[in-house]
């Protein structure tokens, strides 16, 4: 049974490891900045002018915080993708052959994931700029803002964890990923208001994560103007609660979970 130190220690060495390897590998950082890149030019200037808001403000205000939803969510299926890959080459064998704690490789994956994806919102937070978004609350709230989009996608990092964990090819874990994260960010309020959607795709996406985590971050970059009606849904009324709660609820099951299907898995 490894201590909490050994953990933290063998931890820290996995995720110096997996980030030593996106250096190596500069494919998965031109995947992470030139996607966002992408995304935020194409929906800024191709849907903007067709979406109607409300007064006081901008289509690039509106848009920024989901596309850093959609880019985080996305960011995170790398986890799952990069387990898999780990286990078919037999590296996860390897790492259990070796005197360090059981959890450490599943922490040090998420940890490094994390960091690509902050590296991501940093590339779209300047792309914003660029294109008209703008920040208008203090630091610590704009601070807020990023932090509880990197605690949503690490939440939903362990849950694609266990994905990898289940399914032994990043290809199929790629494909089942998208079926149903692709769904998730757009039945949401992340690129169009929800008042335009039809009633019942409005209930399932007021108490969607996505919708709540992008409404967390408009309210907390200041991207929701004072004219604007309050939201009916509780979940978007409180969306920094609603989306802590998630990723908490998320953690606490899929943790253990992970960490359980790790060593059953690798002892095959």
């Amino acid at each position: 049974m490894s201590t909490l130190a050994e953990t933290v220690s063998d931890s820290v060495v996995i995720t110096r490891r997996n980030l030593i390897k996106v250096k190596r590998v500069p494919d998965l950082i031109v995947a992470a900045t030139l996607s966002p890149i992408m995304f935020v030019v194409l929906f800024r200037y191709v849907f903007g002018g067709a979406i109607e808001l409300p007064d006081g403000i901008t289509y690039a205000e509106f848009l920024l915080p989901g596309i850093f939803a959609q880019t985080v969510v996305f960011g995170s299926t790398i986890t799952g993708a990069s387990i898999a890959d780990d286990m078919q080459k037999g590296l996860i064998d390897r790492f259990r052959s070796l005197p360090m704690s059981r959890s450490a490789v599943l922490i040090g994956r998420t940890v490094a994931d994390l960091g690509l994806n902050a590296i991501s919102i940093a590339v779209m937070a300047v792309t914003g700029l660029v294109v008209g978004w703008r920040i208008n609350s203090s630091i610590a709230e704009a601070v807020g803002g990023f932090l509880i989009l990197l605690v949503f996608a690490y939440a939903i990092s362990w849950m694609m964890a266990m994905v990898g964990l289940l399914v032994r090819t990043p290809e199929v874990v790629n494909n089942a990923s998208f079926i149903v994260i692709f769904p998730l960010t757009f039945i949401a309020n992340t690129f169009v208001p929800l008042e335009s959607f039809p009633t019942v795709l409005r209930r399932f996406a007021e108490w969607n994560p996505v919708s709540t985590v992008t409404q967390a971050a408009r309210e907390l970059f200041g991207n929701i103007p004072a004219s604007a009606p309050e939201p009916a849904a509780w979940s978007l009324q409180n969306p920094v609660i609603y989306t802590l709660l998630w990723a908490v609820a998320i953690l606490v099951v899929f943790v253990p979970l992970s960490v359980r299907a790790y060593l059953r898995t690798s002892s095959r």
